[in-house]
């Protein structure tokens, strides 16, 4: 695949607004609910830099979760507009790491920060390298 032009962002930030069913009988999201918010940010990080996740798939390169941390700082609340920042901190030959701020960009409050580790495979499932492109500069 060639490199998008431009695709140099290492960070992006999305709003999230939680729905009800994201949340439990008192309106607070359910703890389960950040994982795929955690794959919003790397899907629009993805998009912010040219490029579309099903077009890497069609190329034969998946992205599987390896590992997943998250750390509950604060409770979130249905439909409270929300920030995810989504910073790529590590590119390495056939994996991905992010690490993952949520706020509540009223306040400016850190609700929850997490981190993933992705591992590159090919359709069969075994590792492979990860795309030229999403390499830093430097290596």
């Amino acid at each position: 695949m060639e490199p998008p032009e431009g695709s140099t962002n290492q960070s992006h930030t999305i709003t999230i607004v939680p729905r009800y069913c994201e949340t439990d009988q008192a309106g607070v999201v359910h703890h389960t609910v950040y994982p795929v918010w955690f794959e919003m940010g790397r899907t629009e990080l993805l998009r912010a830099n040219g490029v579309a996740y099903s077009e890497l798939e069609k190329t034969g390169v998946l992205f599987v979760v390896y590992q997943l941390s998250v750390k509950y700082h604060r409770p979130a609340y249905y439909d409270e507009p929300l920030e995810l920042t989504t910073v790529c901190t590590k590119v390495s030959p056939a994996r991905v790491e992010h690490a993952y701020q949520l706020k509540r960009p009223s306040s400016g409050l850190l609700l929850a920060e997490g981190a993933t580790v992705l591992a590159c495979i090919d359709k069969s499932g075994r590792p492979q390298r990860v795309p030229d492109f999403m390499q830093s500069p430097e290596k």
